[in-house]
């Protein structure tokens, strides 16, 4: 049968995207960490259904630090961070910082199963075809799952970080960003 060598394939490359940590960077795992304010670049304004299939739009939130974290059910790393980015979103709510999930699975069966096993307290968009993860700048953000993108008061991506995140790491890129 000739699907079984495609499914095979098509499973080394969905896990070999979730690449948290890995040694191999690309442009934008090199520039991870904190954008200096007259280089950050407007974030896409991300719109269409939440897990739950309520409407979510990116810039319903602007005025607020927005932590958009990009996640698959299937990344062990992803997995690891949940507990990190429900606790950041628990305790950095009251500081005016909102965290969103930006799910790739391609089942959003897989993405809600995720969310519910890890009692998550906040949205994330569905992006099953892949279709918002493309309206990132070119370069700006990595191509493997997780990163996380801190986005400014002003919708900009003040910085960016490959790999898995915890809440301190998070507690340090957002707070100073809703403070000044």
């Amino acid at each position: 049968m000739k699907t079984r060598p495609l499914l095979w394939t098509a499973a080394c490359l969905l896990l070999a995207s979730c690449h948290a940590g890995m040694a191999t960077a690309g442009p934008a795992e090199e520039k991870s960490g904190p954008v200096p304010a007259e280089d950050r670049r407007a974030a896409p304004d991300f719109t269409g259904d939440s897990l739950d299939g309520k409407p979510l739009r990116l810039s319903d939130y602007r005025g607020k630090v927005v932590v958009l974290n990009a996640w698959a059910s299937y990344c062990g790393p992803c997995r690891a961070e949940a507990p990190e980015l429900n606790a950041a979103q628990k305790h950095l709510a009251a500081k005016g910082v909102q965290v969103l999930g930006l799910n790739t699975d391609t089942d959003t069966a897989s993405g809600r199963s995720f969310q519910q096993d890890h009692r998550l307290a906040y949205p994330s968009f569905s992006d099953p075809s892949g279709r918002r993860m493309l309206k990132f700048p070119r370069g700006s953000v990595p191509r493997g799952v997780p990163f996380t993108v801190v986005i400014d008061t002003r919708g900009r991506m003040a910085a960016v970080r490959s790999g898995t995140i915890t809440e301190k790491e998070l507690r340090d890129l957002a707070v100073p960003l809703a403070s000044s």
